[in-house]
């Protein structure tokens, strides 16, 4: 095992001290291989060590300018901020340069999310959804990127992956239970909602539509 993959281990098992003792001896022994320097800004990153980690991106970027995992590391490091419109040019320039990873797609589809153009995440989330096709929240926010753009039909099978992956996926059993709203079959939707709160008894959102529907009901028998 090399210094890289022994500093790397060392992450894993959270000896982020040792992990940073061993990146530092592997940048002063490669001071012009930018991988030393990312590899030391995404520890920093996970220790929430924000301005220093965007010093070593950024010079892992001087000595290379394309780096892909060092835009990689600074559209996380402005998604953490919350600033998404940045992170979305730092990811997609990751994504230009040719990074081909679940992680970037999906993240650069979520920037789209939180600006609220639902629409432009779906290639993104559709292709991490492709690339991890095990990952059910990858799956599931693509299928809620679907249904808050109104492609609702073809958000259904996404969901029903989604509960293929995670049969405990309340949400996703949400979400099956308003779109069968959406389509007026109330007794498909009542279903949908029982599952989600007897797999989630707190799920608000299911009690509320299950409640809605009941009062419906009991108006109509009235």
């Amino acid at each position: 095992m090399d210094k890289n993959q022994q500093a790397i281990e060392r992450m894993k098992e959270q000896k982020y001290d040792e992990a940073a003792s061993l990146f530092n001896e592997i940048i002063e022994e490669n001071p012009s291989d930018p991988v030393g320097y990312i590899n030391f800004g995404n520890l920093l990153l996970h220790v929430h060590d924000a301005e220093r980690a965007e010093r070593f991106f950024q010079r892992a970027l001087e000595l290379d300018e394309k780096a892909a995992t060092a835009y990689y590391g600074l559209g996380s490091l402005c998604y953490e901020k919350e600033d998404y419109a940045k992170a979305q040019e730092h990811f997609q320039k990751a994504i230009d340069i040719g990074l081909d990873e679940a992680d970037v797609y999906f993240l650069l589809g979520m920037t789209f999310i939180h600006q609220e153009h639902y629409k432009l995440a779906l290639p993104y989330l559709m292709r991490a959804s492709e690339v991890a096709p095990d990952d059910s929240e990858y799956m599931f926010q693509y299928g809620l990127a679907l249904a808050q753009s109104d492609y609702t039909t073809e958000a259904k099978p996404i969901f029903q992956q989604v509960l293929a992956i995670d049969e405990q996926h309340s949400d996703a059993y949400y979400n099956l239970g308003v779109i069968a709203l959406y389509n007026d079959d109330l007794s498909t939707a009542m279903g949908h909602f029982d599952q989600a709160l007897t797999i989630q008894p707190e799920h608000v959102l299911a009690a509320n539509a299950k409640k809605q529907i009941t009062d419906a009901m009991n108006s109509d028998n009235s």
